[in-house]
């Protein structure tokens, strides 16, 4: 389906490609505001009609309300907050070739075919680069999260796997890396690092001290994280950093995946479980003593990379490349046009 979909939109960019393309707006962002009348607007216009996110053929200079419209679609099919105001970002989206259009949505495709297929009922899909989480049951979305990705060189790894677990006030064990490359220059610094952190050292494995942080307020995995076992060590949890979504691109993370509303989660996967309640969820969330809980069925959980999607919307939807995966595969699939 997801395929079909896509490969529609391909024949879409393939008509573009062939009538010509869309030619680079010159503008600077600042430019073209509502109101203002100049020359680059006809570019502009001429831009959002060819993908369909301005309807009409107006071609006249000015920034009316239609064009502020046709930028919320292009904002909303490419991961922006939909504010119908140009930026500097927005112009560089809208001056990607179509040719590098084509070539995303053909990775994107060849991606899908080789993709685990789906699991029928129940399942939560990540996809990285979208920022984003669904919760779907067979056709029907439940919801959608938004969530924190991790950053270039600690990347969220594509996989599948089940969630088993809801781990309540949990205790963060500092993996060895972080420890060595971040925690002990910190102590060097200052030698109340770790009480200040609510960290404690365990035990001492390979010269290197063991350290976990304290349930609570500090904890870098907040008040809860869910377990989906897989050899990345890839996990959802919360988080005390709220402040990252309020941005639209968000990868930040060392490599878990941070959810901006995990009590809605953890109300959701034990919703048929009669002793958790809300307040039960909140109380164990804020409890400070770590609290494992087992779902009675496991919830298959897929992490997936697609920077060139249609949405539920029916719109085709493009993401940024973060972790360079289209263009490490784009080398191998097309020569370079001389």
């Amino acid at each position: 389906e997801s395929y079909k979909l896509l490969k529609q939109q391909l024949a879409v960019y393939y008509k573009i490609a062939e009538e010509g393309g869309w030619s680079t707006l010159p503008a600077k962002a600042k430019q073209l505001k509502k109101g203002n009348s100049l020359p680059a607007v006809v570019d502009l216009k001429k831009r959002l009609q060819l993908t369909g996110d301005m309807a009409g053929s107006d071609t006249t200079h000015l920034m009316n309300d239609e064009v502020a419209a046709g930028i919320r679609s292009f904002q909303s099919r490419h991961g922006y907050t939909p504010t119908g105001t140009i930026t500097d970002d927005l112009i560089k989206d809208m001056n990607v070739p179509v040719e590098k259009r084509l070539q995303q949505i053909l990775l994107n495709m060849g991606r899908m075919q080789w993709m685990i297929q789906e699991p029928k009922g129940q399942m939560i899909v990540v996809n990285i680069p979208e920022f984003i989480l669904h919760v779907k049951e067979g056709k029907n979305k439940v919801f959608d999260m938004d969530v924190v990705v991790g950053k270039e060189g600690h990347n969220t790894m594509m996989f599948s796997g089940n969630l088993t677990q809801v781990v309540f006030s949990p205790y963060w064990n500092v993996p060895a890396n972080i420890v060595e490359k971040e925690i002990l220059p910190a102590i060097e610094k200052d030698p109340d690092y770790l009480e200040k952190q609510e960290m404690e050292i365990v035990k001492s494995e390979d010269s290197l001290p063991v350290i976990r942080q304290l349930p609570g307020e500090k904890n870098a995995l907040g008040k809860v994280k869910f377990l989906f076992p897989n050899s990345f060590d890839i996990y959802f949890h919360d988080t005390p950093s709220k402040s990252l979504f309020k941005n639209d691109k968000r990868a930040y993370s060392h490599g878990c995946i941070r959810l901006s509303d995990p009590a809605k989660m953890a109300n959701y996967l034990l919703r048929d479980n009669g002793q958790w309640d809300p307040a039960k969820i909140d109380e164990a969330m804020n409890s400070g003593k770590e609290k494992y809980v087992k779902l009675p069925k496991a919830v298959p959980v897929l992490i997936t990379y697609y920077t060139a999607w249609v949405g539920d919307d029916g719109l085709l939807h493009f993401a940024d490349d973060i972790y360079d995966h289209d263009k490490n595969l784009a080398k191998k699939m097309f020569t370079p046009s001389q």
